[in-house]
């Protein structure tokens, strides 16, 4: 059987973060966009999308040993921006700052996932959180105009002791995410 997965670290939201994501909602209110619910948001370590249930078992083998030679960060979310030319804007995101430790889990995970036949896709890593997938805008102007507004905004710091695998179930009105498992980092 088939699991559509990824690799993440969960974001839990704090009154500084949920104030400033309904901020941005409300904002774009008259663009036909669907945000990602707040429970929901994470940020990809790796996506392995279609898998075969029997290598869940490496997955998670190999998942321990990253966790067990990381150690526990802290992530400082800030900026909203987007992906793809801000005339043809696909992804609106929050970003996160350059963090080290986060960039040395993220090797060891890729690493980890080649003896499993995951190997590196050719995008470098940007770590971000997906707010929403733009399809079409009404206001182009006034959406740049919005964006801009939050570019500069310190968001969220959120420790970081754990990452998990996550099975991802598509339906229509939007993914389901089962945790398999959960990582706990040194």
């Amino acid at each position: 059987m088939i699991k559509r997965l990824f690799i993440a670290i969960r974001i839990v939201p704090d009154q500084s973060f949920t104030s400033i994501y309904r901020e941005l909602i409300a904002k774009l209110s008259y663009e036909n966009l669907r945000f990602v619910e707040p429970e929901k948001l994470h940020l990809t370590l790796r996506f392995l999308g279609d898998t075969e249930e029997n290598k869940i078992p490496d997955i998670d083998r190999l998942m321990k040993k990253s966790a067990e030679a990381s150690k526990a960060f802290t992530l400082n979310i800030k900026n909203a921006g987007v992906f793809g030319s801000s005339y043809n804007p696909r992804v609106i995101w929050f970003g996160i700052d350059h963090n080290e430790d986060l960039t040395h889990l993220h090797t060891r995970i890729e690493t980890k996932m080649t003896k499993v036949g995951f190997f590196p896709d050719r995008q470098n890593f940007v770590p971000h959180l997906t707010l929403s997938r733009v399809k079409q805008l009404k206001d182009l102007k006034l959406f740049q105009k919005i964006i801009g507004e939050f570019r500069e905004k310190e968001i969220m710091r959120q420790d970081v002791t754990e990452f998990s695998l996550i099975e991802s179930i598509l339906m229509k009105e939007g993914p389901i995410y089962n945790t398999l498992n959960s990582y706990t980092l040194k």
